[in-house]
């Protein structure tokens, strides 16, 4: 009888211990709405329509990626289940797309969401509901606010710091120049205008003619015609692809000869230069902070064969010149680190905590130089660039890899 209730004994507290291991291991798992032992759903708004619909391109080349992920095998054994919506660059239209995501779908968060006023639109709704909006497509600096919205962060280097970068080249090396501006009247193109400003700092009357447009705006005739005639020996076009490789054109037309600086967005060689005309576009500026699919010189680099490996699988139809496609692998890959960072606890509040505890991570696409890092109080994850001239039918960067932090 000993024996027995010694073995009685024994297996009741293996038993017991099996019970505890197990209630543990479930109490590990933490979950909120949109996430389960099975899926992980990510909601996201991108222009398929519209003025900016050249960006579509970024939300297809994410889903591509995803579907990568969940053929293999998913993160942390959970497929990726991505809803797309097109707000046509439309504000109202983002809105009511972000409720549909957040009220309907039950998605877990928003990844990646395009434009400056479509995410303005959101921003506060998104923060009420304490639903991630994250990695936001645009490079306002308006996302960096971990303060004030803990529960929006930027992905890209910000539009004032890109222009700031600008402004110091301008200045060393045209000290004379007038500078004439184009830029989108909205938020995505007063940021880009501020920053110029703070760049030239007390040689801001540099800045000779400003000329905003609109959306709607068939064309840009009339505002290139306008900076030219005000003497502008230096053009900064901060501008939407559409609308920069009509700047290109007309410029071309008039026979006009400026030093020409496009934003990065714009920067696309398929997006933009390759439509505004080859020949029209020798000798134009940029800054970069990933790498140029078109380019070559990254044949051989691990990072882009990776790219290019995931693109002849997963969305063989994509032009690899596109910016837009290298953006959204690049973006797409980071989401995936935030997740896998997560483990068990898909919890909104963990998502932003450790999207918030990025150090160094480099997604295949990043320019050598440039890695993401972010902190509670940083939510800018990237914040180097790299100044490039167009020469024959790519970019050539020149210079070394700057830091675009503000208070730098």
């Amino acid at each position: 009888m000993t024996a027995v209730r010694l073995r009685l004994t024994a297996l009741s507290a293996m038993l017991a211990l099996i019970a505890v291991t197990t209630g543990n291991a479930l109490a590990q798992k933490k979950y909120d709405t949109g996430a389960s032992d099975t899926e992980i759903r990510i909601g996201n708004i991108m222009p398929y329509s519209g003025p900016a619909s050249g960006y579509g391109v970024i939300g297809q080349t994410e889903a591509a990626y995803f579907n990568k992920i969940n053929a293999e095998g998913g993160i942390n054994g959970r497929k990726i289940k991505f809803i797309s919506y097109d707000d046509g660059y439309n504000p109202s239209k983002t809105v009511e797309q972000a409720r549909k995501l957040v009220e309907s779908d039950d998605v877990l968060l928003i990844f990646n969401s395009l434009g400056t006023v479509t995410n303005l639109a959101i921003q506060k709704y998104m923060n009420g509901k304490g639903v991630p909006q994250l990695f936001v497509a645009s490079g306002a600096s308006k996302w960096d606010q971990p303060k004030e919205f803990p529960w929006t962060m930027g992905w890209q280097p910000s539009y004032r710091s890109e222009a700031r970068i600008y402004a110091k080249y301008i200045m060393k090396e045209k000290p004379d120049a007038k500078v004439g501006v184009l830029y989108q009247n909205d938020d995505f193109g007063k940021d880009y205008l501020r920053g110029l400003r703070e760049g030239f700092g007390e040689k801001a009357p540099m800045i000779v003619a400003e000329e905003s447009y609109e959306t709607s705006e068939p064309s840009m005739e009339g505002h290139i015609a306008r900076l030219k005639a005000a003497g502008v020996d230096v053009f900064i076009s901060i501008t939407m692809p559409k609308f920069a490789a009509q700047a290109i054109k007309k410029i071309a037309e008039l026979n006009w000869k400026p030093l020409q600086i496009v934003s990065n967005v714009s920067a696309s060689v398929g997006g933009v230069m390759k439509p505004a005309g080859l020949e029209n576009v020798q000798g134009i500026l940029s800054a970069a902070y990933a790498k140029d699919g078109a380019d070559h010189q990254w044949d051989n680099d691990p990072g882009m064969k990776r790219f290019l490996a995931f693109l002849q699988q997963y969305y063989p139809e994509a032009d690899r010149r596109d910016g837009a496609v290298v953006y959204g692998y690049g973006a797409a890959q980071t989401m995936v680190k935030v997740l896998e960072m997560c483990g068990d606890d898909l919890t909104r509040a963990n998502i932003m905590k450790q999207a918030a505890s990025l150090k160094e991570f480099v997604p295949d696409t990043l320019l050598p130089g440039v890695s993401i890092n972010t902190s509670p109080s940083d939510f800018a994850p990237i914040e180097q660039l790299q100044m490039m001239r167009f020469k024959g039918d790519k970019w050539e960067l020149f210079g070394s890899v700057m830091s675009s932090d503000l208070n730098h």
